[in-house]
Formats: C-alpha cells, structure tokens, sequence
C-alpha cells in the first residue's frame, strides 16, 4: 500500500516541504488503511496530513545533531545495494 518512509533529518540540503509531505501521506495513508480516503473522509485525510506535515517541519527543525550531513545520492545508492543484495540484481527488461 505504502512505500517506506524515509529519514529527512540530517541532510545537506535539507529536507524539502514536499519531502516532508510525502512522508506525511505515506504515514496518514498507513495508519487510516487507504491509500485514497472516500469523499466522506477526504477533509479529515487532509487535516491530517497537514497536521503531521507539520509537526514534522517543527521535528526536523528542533533536532540537533554533531553527525555530518547526510549526502542523498550516497545514501541512494546504499539503498540499491541493500536492495541488490536482499532481492538480487534488477533486470532490464528487452524492448
């Protein structure tokens, strides 16, 4: 239903606010059970994510840490070796 939601603190640059509200409708979409509300529920779905938009933006700028930032192509291609090893190798498909 959901791809992961992925960390946001630390990164150079930083977080973006369509990062963050990306993982604000991954989360809401998890926790109500639907990836689209119905029309009854639709106002509720967008305060919500509205809500945890925000305490996310109000997280990630509270957050201190000595830890250098984090660079997202290196962190990237971690994710596709992890990826690589744990399902194999991605195979181009012939056109």
């Amino acid at each position: 239903m959901c791809r992961n939601i992925r960390v946001l603190h630390n990164f150079e640059p930083p977080a973006t606010n369509d990062e963050i509200e990306a993982a604000a409708i991954q989360y809401v979409r998890k926790v109500s059970g639907t990836t689209r509300p119905s029309a009854a529920n639709e106002e509720a779905f967008a305060e919500a994510v509205g809500a945890v938009t925000a305490a996310t933006r109000t997280l990630l700028d509270s957050l201190v840490t000595k830890a250098a930032p984090r660079d997202r192509e290196v962190e990237a291609a971690k994710a596709k070796a992890r990826a690589a090893e744990r399902y194999g190798p991605r195979e181009v498909a012939a056109g």
